[in-house]
């Protein structure tokens, strides 16, 4: 890429012409390049500008944001790797550009989605109308790993059992999103996704100016206002606290940063105590009640009495603080049902029976491999679909079909045959690809987008995401922990076009 620029033929589109990418009916749907390789109007700027900057330039940019990184401590976890498990975060330095409308969709469907998941979960732990009504099979939410008993009939302010869900969104091949999976029980990702964007400030800074992106900065603050409100009915001005497992957590650099930016405690379950069912942290000053609990802790760990018995990470006597009302604990245990990868085949099925409208955001095909005749279906055709492993995350527990080995399909099936309950199976889609540098060059690379929507006294859809992406050449899988990477995530003003 050399400087100067001849139409919209020059920058990225350019390289890709050259390399004969441009001149392929992809199968995948390209998030830069229209028919023809034209780029697309939200992302000329990006291109007007990529025109003008060598490889040099672009190298010495990703270092800079390199350097961002490992100044600001911004790291993740791998666990059982052979060499050091901190690593930083491989971080694209081209932002993934979504236009404003677009942008809308993905707003009303995922406030849609989450309203209906929230309904879902107090329907469940109290009346379960939606079980006797035979919407969603009851053995099925029942005997879920994540369905916590001990939850039944509990009050939880605003109904919100949900306060921070990351669902992950992929755009199909006719460029229309859909989502792939819901997380509510401890989701990840947000400070990658304000990170990417102090660090896209510096590398693109002028660019950035000019293009009209919606702000994420107030995300600490609205979180806080979300947590806040959950006990607002009580406590004229809540004590937060943020529940971390501690240092060796692969997310800890996230749950400091968030404590740090929210100006809330960062807690170890061995700060805290538990006296007449109130939740107190010690301090140099005494004792401190808490009012809130952003646990970053998964239900089986948070209460030695109440869960696993063997757990150092939570608080002895804090489930019972939570069951008399003293305390409110954000996500709300049990939660992760409500994203069980069997039960997201319903989803469109329970937004329809409490709100009575159609999905906004389609799911992805699923096939429940509880049931006879789909597991048969899965079984015999495995190099063609993606397993999944209900409880599983992270990228484990996953058969990709198409870049399986044979010995890895009969492991699944035999899996899948012994347990056909704890997999799910879904047609295996090309994520669609946008510009990544790669070396000294652009290519394009699978991506995939996690934006996050707090829930609390109302919902609030933050105007930015979190995109992952596959770094690997060919590769479908998104997660750090499996050589995947992230970048930045331009949401656009309502501007209708975008000048270079």
């Amino acid at each position: 890429m050399g400087a100067g620029r001849v139409g919209v033929e020059s920058g990225v589109a350019k390289a890709e012409r050259a390399s004969g990418r441009a001149q392929t009916v992809p199968l995948a749907y390209d998030e830069m390049l229209g028919a023809k390789g034209k780029v697309r109007p939200h992302y000329a700027a990006l291109d007007a500008r990529l025109a003008t900057l060598s490889s040099e330039d672009l190298a010495d940019r990703q270092r800079t944001l390199e350097r961002f990184f490992l100044l600001q401590g911004i790291t993740f976890t791998v666990y059982g790797a052979e060499s050091s498990t901190e690593r930083i975060i491989p971080t694209d330095l081209l932002p993934r550009i979504i236009a404003a409308e677009e942008w809308k969709t993905i707003e009303a469907g995922l406030t849609q989605r989450l309203k209906a998941l929230n309904m879902f979960l107090a329907d469940i732990y109290s009346a379960q109308r939606i079980l006797m009504d035979g919407v969603v099979p009851r053995d099925l939410v029942l005997g879920a790993p994540s369905y916590q008993r001990e939850m039944q009939n509990l009050y939880v302010p605003h109904e919100a059992y949900a306060n921070v869900c990351g669902s992950d969104l992929i755009r199909q091949p006719d460029g229309k999103f859909a989502v792939l999976e819901d997380n509510l029980r401890v989701p990840s990702g947000v400070s990658y996704m304000l990170a990417n964007r102090e660090a896209s400030k510096r590398v693109f800074p002028g660019t950035f100016r000019g293009a009209g992106v919606r702000p994420i900065e107030r995300y600490p603050d609205l979180l806080l206002s979300t947590l806040k409100s959950m006990a607002a009915d009580w406590r004229p001005n809540p004590q937060v606290v943020v529940l971390t497992p501690g240092v060796y957590n692969s997310a800890y650099y996230e749950h400091a940063y968030l404590a740090r930016l929210m100006g809330a405690p960062l807690v170890e379950g061995r700060d805290l105590v538990v006296h007449d069912n109130m939740v107190y942290m010690r301090t140099t000053t005494g004792l401190r009640r808490i009012d809130v609990i952003y646990r970053r802790v998964d239900d089986d760990f948070i209460d030695p009495l109440t869960f696993r018995a063997d757990s150092g990470l939570g608080s002895a006597g804090l489930f019972n603080a939570y069951r008399a009302g003293n305390v409110v604990i954000c996500n709300a245990p049990g939660t992760g049902v409500a994203d069980d990868k069997a039960v997201y085949a319903y989803v469109p099925e329970i937004i329809r029976y409490y709100l009575g409208e159609d999905a906004i955001l389609p799911n992805i095909e699923t096939f429940l491999c509880r049931e006879p005749a789909q597991l048969s279906h899965v079984l015999a055709n495995l190099d063609k679909f993606v397993v999944k492993a209900v409880g599983a995350s992270g990228g484990y527990g996953m058969l990709v079909g198409p870049h399986s080995t044979k010995a890895q399909q009969d492991e699944f099936a035999a899996a899948l045959t012994a347990d056909p309950q704890n997999y799910i199976a879904q047609p295996t889609i090309q994520l669609s690809t946008a510009p990544c540098l790669i070396g000294d060059a652009i290519e394009p690379r699978h991506v995939d987008l996690r934006p996050f929507i707090l829930c609390g006294e109302k919902i609030v859809v933050t105007p930015g995401a979190l995109t992952r992406v596959a770094l690997r050449k060919g590769s479908l899988v998104v997660n750090s922990s499996q050589g995947g990477g992230s970048k930045d995530t331009w949401v656009l003003t309502d501007r209708k076009d975008l000048q270079p």
